[in-house]
């Protein structure tokens, strides 16, 4: 540059040995100069190179090219050297012309010394070949990757019973049957995920064998709130009204907890003072969903806040704070990380947990947000208080209001376009999102039995009896025990037409939809105690999950002192 050559210029200009200083060198700030006395204005090569290394440029392709293969040069025939009396030679380095090194490789060190030499010459070429290729193109080379993958699999499954694969044209007929089977299976998978397909798993359950209650897997101190399970159908999550959060094994029942960390702690990952009249913060937990890669847990309670958590290790890694409420329901969208939380203060937000960021809210409730579900699209299914779910449509920031005839208390999606939800009045409703009132209502779902016979022709009690219980399993505090029939908690297993329902009257309800018909039809009943306030199916069928607790998940306007807190695991055998 100009200046360097005015700096250079002018250290020329004195007869002793000066440092000359390059403002622009990031790396080197002093250079020394010898001047030649002989001829002052002329600088060696030793002297050049040092000036010149203190300034820094970018070299071209052209000379890094040069310089890489001249040290490749000198690398191999230094190798060769100290290589003579060893005939064995390393299967790494070899490429199959008999020298170690080629023109194509690069030889790397750790350090000034040297260090671990690798070839990277043909990794280099792929690389420069992915970094070439279009989106498009990565598409269809990972999609013919599957379809290996899959082909082999269907081989191996083959070989495995015996069917080996002949010549001639018996192997173009393999080929071309198990490029159908391929076609079919691929087919499948792509309905159910995008849940445009539904698995007939009501019909095949059987009924279970014992009428005994199932015993406690998870303990909790009081009653639990939520509960979920792992899309692998290998772990469960349950949280409780004491704060609690618990991470077990479906098989083993081996529980492991989640610490929460101190105030410091909270503070520095975003938690924000407590407002109003409270000065510390609650950990009670009314919800808490997994993401469908089990990589991350979402909580959230009275503290106002969503907590994010690390499955793998955990721990505590964020905190979202912007409810003015209590955090009532969670859900993660299937495949994203996209987090949707609704509050007390009526409000719906969706979070990124990846990028720990905020996205939207969303409004449109005039009361409490109770619970909240969704599936693979854009799309969240809410209740609230004021009698109205409601179906979010994010891309089109539009939403559907459907009102019922009593106060919802849960719901769930059922598809894409079926929903379902249970009410304080007892009742069941299947909704369609083209009709704005319900398609079907089984009424009295959960009614109080006033005996210990649950037969066919034991007397009930209808939803709303406000007479003294007399059931000694019951052990209400108040002659009242309309809430016992509430349905607290309603269950789909995904992409099927099984679902169950859950109240406090000591019976779990499991039912077939009728997509054909639009209507619901009841397979048996679970005998349980306490208020079931979550239940969770296993993505196969094979178990249901209930939250049992002494009191409801938001309040305590009911209390059943002789049942003992947690989770209770209910397995189902498939004819």
């Amino acid at each position: 540059t100009p200046a360097a050559l005015n700096e250079v210029q002018h250290a020329l200009q004195r007869p002793e040995v000066k440092t000359l200083k390059h403002r622009h060198s990031p790396h080197r700030t002093t250079s020394p100069i010898r001047i030649n006395r002989q001829n002052p204005n002329k600088l060696s090569k030793l002297h050049t190179s040092i000036l010149f290394d203190s300034i820094p440029f970018r070299p071209n392709a052209s000379n890094m090219k040069n310089k890489n293969q001249k040290r490749s040069k000198f690398s191999k025939q230094h190798q060769q050297k100290n290589n003579k009396a060893q005939k064995k030679k390393d299967e790494f380095f070899d490429d199959g012309t008999g020298d170690e090194f080629s023109d194509d490789d690069v030889i790397d060190s750790d350090d000034e010394n040297g260090g671990k030499r690798r070839r990277v010459g043909v990794e280099e070429e792929e690389d420069d070949k992915f970094e070439k290729e279009t989106a498009d193109e990565r598409r269809i080379r990972l999609a013919k990757q599957y379809i290996d993958g899959v082909k082999s699999s269907i081989k191996r499954r083959k070989e495995e019973e015996g069917n080996e694969d002949e010549e001639g044209e018996e192997e173009e007929e393999d080929d071309d049957e198990r490029d159908s089977i391929v076609a079919k299976i691929l087919a499948k998978r792509h309905l159910e995920e995008s849940g445009r397909t539904r698995r007939l798993i009501a019909s095949k359950i059987q009924r279970p064998d014992s009428e005994e209650p199932s015993s406690v897997l998870v303990k909790h101190w009081q009653s639990v709130t939520a509960v979920a399970v792992s899309h692998d159908d290998m772990k469960g999550f349950s949280a409780s009204k004491d704060g609690t959060i618990v991470h077990w094994d479906v098989d083993s029942g081996k529980t492991e907890k989640y610490i929460w960390p101190g105030e410091d702690v909270l503070k520095s990952h975003g938690v924000k003072d407590p407002q109003g009249q409270v000065t510390n913060h609650s950990k009670q937990v009314l919800a808490l969903a997994v993401t469908s890669d089990g990589r991350y847990l979402g909580t959230g309670g009275l503290d106002r806040h969503v907590h994010l958590w690390d499955v793998r290790t955990r721990e505590h890694i964020e905190a979202f704070p912007g409810h003015r409420g209590a955090v009532s329901c969670l859900s993660f969208r299937w495949g994203t990380s996209e987090l949707y939380s609704g509050s007390f203060d009526r409000s719906i937000k969706i979070w990124n947990a990846e990028d720990r960021a905020f996205i939207a809210p969303l409004f449109g409730h005039q009361s409490e947000v109770l619970t909240i579900d969704c599936l693979r699209k854009e799309r969240a299914l809410t209740v609230g208080r004021d009698r109205t779910m409601q179906l979010y449509k994010v891309p089109e920031e539009s939403h559907i209001v459907f009102r019922a005839s009593g106060s919802l208390e849960c719901g769930c999606f059922v598809s894409d376009d079926t929903f379902l939800s249970g009410s304080n009045d007892g009742g069941i409703q299947l909704w369609s999102i083209l009709k704005k009132k319900p398609v079907f209502i089984v009424k009295n779902a959960h009614p109080l039995v006033p005996t210990k016979d649950r037969g066919t022709n034991s007397e009930t009690l209808r939803n709303g009896h406000h007479g003294p219980i007399e059931n000694k399993s019951f052990k209400a505090d108040s002659a009242c025990s309309t809430a016992h029939s509430w349905v607290g908690s309603v269950a789909v297993c995904p992409n099927s037409d099984l679902a169950a329902s859950g109240a406090g009257n000591g019976l779990i309800g499991v039912w077939a939809i009728e997509n054909e018909n639009r209507s619901m039809k009841s397979l048996f009943q679970i005998p349980t105690t306490g208020f079931v306030n979550s239940l969770a199916f296993a993505r196969s069928g094979r178990f249901l999950v209930a939250g049992i607790g002494q009191e409801p998940r938001l309040g305590r306007w009911g209390r059943i002192r002789s049942v003992r807190n947690g989770v209770v695991l209910h397995s189902f055998k498939l004819s």
